[in-house]
């Protein structure tokens, strides 16, 4: 209990949250993608170790440069000069993307600043841009800026927001 008496509730773990994600997937009966860009395929690890995942999880794309997103996902060499990696216009085409190049019915997609460096004023390091794809959906993009406390910190709360944002496209 803190001083004012409510309970803390420790964060959920992201394995159990992969779980939650991909019982979300099967009860939907579809299969989940990932496109990653500043996690490094971070996402579709935390799923595929989870036993039996192979049933809900159809690729992961690891798109770190432009080329990959362009070659891999279709991201419009327009969106990237116009907007840049990093920014809501890149992660909904990354997340269009991959749900049209697989077999999936969710796909997640994430690109951002990492760090320690590659940061600016108006993109500072801790920057990510998420999208999430659905059959028959719109996007949905989100950002967040997560406070600089290290690269490893920054990428694991993009996976953790991803498979939250991945959970609430499923069941709300």
């Amino acid at each position: 209990m803190s001083e004012a008496g409510i309970s803390e509730t420790k964060p959920i773990e992201v394995g159990e949250l992969a779980n939650r994600f991909l019982q979300a997937c099967l009860k939907h009966e579809i299969l989940a993608a990932t496109a990653e860009s500043c996690t490094g395929g971070l996402i579709i690890a935390a799923m595929t170790d989870i036993p039996g995942s192979s049933s809900m999880v159809d690729r992961g794309f690891v798109t770190y440069s432009n080329d990959a997103k362009m070659e891999l996902l279709g991201v419009s060499p327009v969106t990237l000069d116009a907007h840049g990696a990093v920014s809501a216009e890149t992660a909904q085409e990354m997340a269009a993307g991959a749900l049209a190049r697989s077999h999936a019915g969710i796909a997640l997609a994430v690109t951002g600043i990492a760090g320690p460096d590659g940061g600016s004023p108006d993109k500072p390091v801790g920057l990510v841009w998420f999208g999430v794809a659905t059959t028959g959906q719109r996007v949905v993009v989100e950002k967040r800026v997560f406070e600089n406390r290290g690269r490893d910190h920054i990428r694991r709360q993009t996976v953790r927001h991803a498979l939250e944002m991945g959970l609430k496209a499923l069941d709300g």
